[in-house]
């Protein structure tokens, strides 16, 4: 007989533990099936085992990009997290909310009590937030959250370059993006506390199953979802080999991400007829928009060597350096290991007329190998990457086979959209021309990528296009919308369109991806679709749903 609960979570990522929190605290008997394994691995605890992790291939969904014209017609690897904590346990642990107007333009689509003043509570919800200097402005940060948000301390001399040269050539100096204003230069902010990564799992989703209702369950990868008569009722999953079932008495809720919960929607009938008839899947209950709607920010980056002698993150990962750096870290002191892949944002304008930013810039100093992630350049080095803030090039998850283990074609379409095309050029000679400002410009050798050779605009253009990547901001394939849109998937209380008991929390139901990493806005998604829930489903805990 099948296991019964009040709330079927279907993944155990980002959002899975802000949500499984929520219920169990108001009483609610709750199972999360991850398909992936615990999130006991060491580097995902040490902030700089992000690059030990990101490909991992226990720890990591891999998938590959449909190759596109676009992009040099190449097939780009993606990675997204397969443990507790999802990609917050994978992830560059950046905490990054966007503008105000990405949620006032999601609430003008139809998404009533989306806009940012009815969001912003939700985010101060999470949040815990210590600043290394000025108290942060409550109106905006939270300070009784689960999330610890802090500046991750590594002094260095070419992040210290790097603002003044910014604020040189003309850039804002701002060291609260999360609060007033986004715009400027500064110090990003990370999910970091005394040296460790702060995840969803270690802040939401472990305390949930110690002290609430809450049964995790690992190695359990859900086949598809059970609708009856227009209602969810329960998941199919498997464990090693054998396939078991649990029922649901309120809801089932996918929190499995942007490419996840789609492909288990359309693996269970439910999405768009073509596509799912040419999968060999009965259409169950007809949505176009399922799998649609898919956005990411694309990335090239800059890379520069720097003069001997300076200290970049290059000079301390291996040897008696590394020795050094890792006893640091133990006695909790500053050290690489306890630090953010990218250290320094920048959010600026391509017009100066505009309202507000529309390119982001990552500054990190450390330079990669050209081709290899994670494999750093044996000379001291710097990287800037850049991306458009709301990239309008749009594109797909598709399953190409009956079973959710076929693999999806998935394509983001990157830089298809000429708006896309014509902020990344300008972001590009904005980076470069802090790289020749001083203080930074004397601590520069040379520019290796793409090097001094690529100087037109075609010439960027066609390096974005060949050598840019993911920033693994995936969203918007299960998109909100109201009835009246013929592409929403989630109403704007993320309820499937169309079916009972069924709900999606998690970046896919983005209409629209926000000008920032999507990890902060995912878990606002999170807090505030429990909220929801919580307010619908009012007769008490373990009772039928109303």
């Amino acid at each position: 007989m099948a296991e019964r609960f009040d709330y079927v979570i279907v993944g155990g990522g980002t959002a899975a533990g802000i949500v499984a929190y929520r219920l169990g605290e108001a009483g609610h008997s709750v199972c999360v099936l991850e398909a992936g394994p615990s999130d006991r691995h060491p580097y995902i605890h040490i902030p700089a085992g992000f690059s030990k992790t990101l490909f991992h291939p226990t720890l990591t969904w891999q998938f590959k990009t449909d190759p596109d014209p676009a992009t040099g017609n190449r097939s780009a690897p993606y990675s997204q997290g397969r443990t507790l904590g999802g990609s917050s346990s994978i992830n560059g642990m950046i905490y990054n909310r966007g503008q105000p107007q990405d949620f006032d333009s999601w609430a003008q689509m139809g998404n009533r009590g989306w806009s940012f003043d009815e969001v912003l509570p939700y985010f101060r919800k999470t949040e815990h937030r210590i600043a290394p200097t000025v108290a942060p402005d409550p109106q905006y940060r939270g300070s009784g959250g689960r999330l610890t948000v802090t500046n991750a301390p590594w002094p260095n001399e070419l992040e210290t370059a790097f603002i003044e040269s910014a604020v040189n050539a003309g850039h804002l100096r701002n060291d609260d993006y999360n609060g007033a204003t986004q715009e400027g230069v500064g110090q990003y902010q990370s999910a970091i506390r005394n040296g460790r990564r702060v995840s969803t799992a270690t802040a939401f989703l472990h305390p949930a199953s110690r002290q609430f209702d809450v049964k995790i369950m690992t190695g359990a990868t859900v086949n598809r979802i059970v609708v009856e008569n227009g209602r969810a009722t329960g998941v199919r999953y498997r464990r090693g080999e054998t396939e078991y079932a649990v029922q649901a008495g309120r809801e089932v809720i996918l929190c499995a991400g942007a490419v996840n919960s789609p492909r288990l929607l359309q693996s269970s009938g439910i999405g768009p007829g073509k596509v799912l008839q040419e999968a060999g899947v009965p259409v169950s209950h007809e949505l176009p928009g399922v799998g649609e709607n898919f956005r990411d920010h694309y990335s090239p980056r800059i890379v520069a060597r720097a003069k001997k002698g300076v200290n970049s993150i290059n000079l301390h990962v291996t040897g008696v350096p590394l020795l050094k750096q890792l006893a640091l870290w133990l006695l909790g002191r500053p050290s690489v290991l306890a630090t953010s892949p990218a250290r320094i944002h920048l959010f600026g304008k391509s017009d100066p007329a505009m309202s507000h930013p529309d390119y982001a810039m990552m500054f990190a100093p450390a330079s990669f190998k050209a081709g290899l992630v994670g494999v750093l350049d044996d000379f001291p080095g710097m990287t800037c990457g850049v991306w458009q803030q709301r990239p309008e090039s749009t594109g797909y998850v598709r399953i190409t086979g009956p079973s959710f283990d076929s693999v999806p074609r998935v394509n983001p379409r990157w830089l298809s959209a000429q708006r896309d095309q014509q902020v990344v050029l300008a972001a590009l000679r904005a980076a470069r021309n802090i790289y020749a400002t001083d203080p930074l410009a004397s601590l520069i050798d040379d520019e290796i990528f793409p090097g001094r050779g690529c100087e037109t605009d075609e010439e960027l253009l066609q390096f974005a296009r060949e050598k840019g990547a993911t920033s693994y901001h995936l969203v918007g394939t299960c998109k909100m919308g109201p009835k009246g849109d013929t592409m929403a998937v989630v109403d704007p209380e993320l309820r499937v369109h169309g079916l009972e008991a069924l709900r999606v929390i998690d970046s896919s139901i983005m209409p629209t991806i926000v000008s920032a990493n999507t990890a902060a806005t995912t878990m606002m998604i999170a807090e505030k679709g429990s909220d929801l829930i919580l307010e619908r489903n009012t007769t008490g805990p373990h009772g039928a749903a109303p």
